[in-house]
């Protein structure tokens, strides 16, 4: 009851926070139902590409210890070690392949779900994956119902499509009772490869489908309460590198548009290598001119860089610019004390030929 009043008040998306917290957490959206997937391809590809030579030679061996038994002397307890040896070096040789196969059919099963990462909250043991009472809440929760039903109904399907596949193939089955057992081993494979294709295409649309369930499931559970979404607004706003980070990223965003400003000013007050002023003056209104850049060092520099390639005249005055610059801020207007030498620098450039309309 509590899980479910639990869900109901979750009525948030899960911030981007939340979402990178889990995944470092290791929490990210797994479908079992894939790696089954992944697990039947691989059993496939062992019967199509690693069956049949191994089960060749063991069917020659034991027709050979049939028909001559002669040939295995057991006599001495260092013949039954050779034997034996040799037993578990062709079973080994037999296993190793499928073993591999196996092993990378999971770990591709996993990488196409998530990108494959190394989380040491996975490693570390943790009391709750012992627990009596939360492998309870497990099984009986409302995930314990669902994974069981889905359980049920790949054992059923499973159940369904191999009954219909072994009585499409009766009389194989039947024939087999009879045929050579040198050949028994081929015709049980081709069997079992028919088997386990069938059951994978089958299995596509279950997997499909378990991959969509189990992202949605996944970021459902990730949801947040109204409390939790405000609580952790504040708790980004009091971090000192969140709040650096936004006044990096104010700065430079001012910094952009005072940039895009500087093709629109009027003139360029400069000490040759240091400050540089940008102003905007509307002869038509004849209001006091505007502040639209200002700099020094680098930025200084490249407002001087733009204006030249935006044909806006750059007038050197160390003073005038040193005062401007710490005066006056951008987007305002200059102060009355400025009015008369700024107003020497605009009659110049107005006088200048091809200026006298601007």
């Amino acid at each position: 009851m509590s899980e479910e009043q639990d869900k109901e008040s979750k009525t948030e998306e899960a911030s981007e926070k939340k979402i990178s917290d889990a995944v470092e957490k290791g929490n990210v959206p797994f479908s079992r139902e894939a790696a089954l997937f992944a697990s039947l391809l691989g059993i496939l590809a062992i019967l199509a590409f690693f069956v049949t030579a191994p089960v060749r030679l063991l069917t020659a061996d034991l027709s050979r210890l049939i028909d001559d038994p002669a040939g295995f002397p057991i006599s001495t307890g260092n013949d039954a070690v050779s034997i034996l040896w040799g037993a578990l070096a062709g079973a080994g040789r037999f296993l190793m392949p499928m073993v591999i196969v196996l092993m990378l059919a999971g770990l591709v099963a996993s990488g196409f779900q998530n990108v494959p990462a190394l989380v040491a909250e996975r490693i570390r043991p943790q009391w709750s994956r012992v627990s009596p009472s939360a492998g309870f809440k497990r099984i009986f929760g409302t995930q314990g119902h669902i994974e069981f039903g889905k359980a049920l109904f790949k054992l059923f399907a499973i159940g369904i499509v191999a009954a219909l596949v072994l009585y499409a193939q009766e009389h194989e089955v039947v024939n087999a009772m009879f045929t050579d057992p040198l050949r028994l081993p081929s015709v049980l494979l081709a069997l079992a490869m028919r088997l386990v294709a069938t059951v994978c295409v089958v299995t596509i649309g279950l997997v499909a489908a378990d991959i969509v369930w189990s992202r949605v499931s996944w970021k459902t559970n990730l949801r947040m309460t109204k409390q939790e979404v405000k609580d952790e607004f504040k708790q980004a706003e009091g971090d000192p590198m969140v709040k650096a980070r936004i006044r990096a990223v104010a700065r430079e965003r001012a910094r952009q548009r005072m940039m895009n400003a500087v093709p629109k000013a009027t003139v360029v007050i400069a000490n040759p290598t240091h400050y540089a002023v940008a102003l905007q003056y509307d002869r038509q209104t004849g209001g006091a001119p505007l502040v639209v850049a200002k700099g020094v060092d680098l930025i200084a520099l490249k407002i001087r860089e733009i204006a030249e390639r935006h044909g806006v005249p750059v007038i050197e005055d160390r003073p005038l610019a040193r005062a401007l610059f710490a005066a006056v801020e951008v987007d305002q207007w200059i102060p009355q004390d400025f009015y008369r030498p700024v107003a020497k620098i605009l009659h110049y450039i107005y006088a200048r030929p091809g200026h006298g309309a601007k």
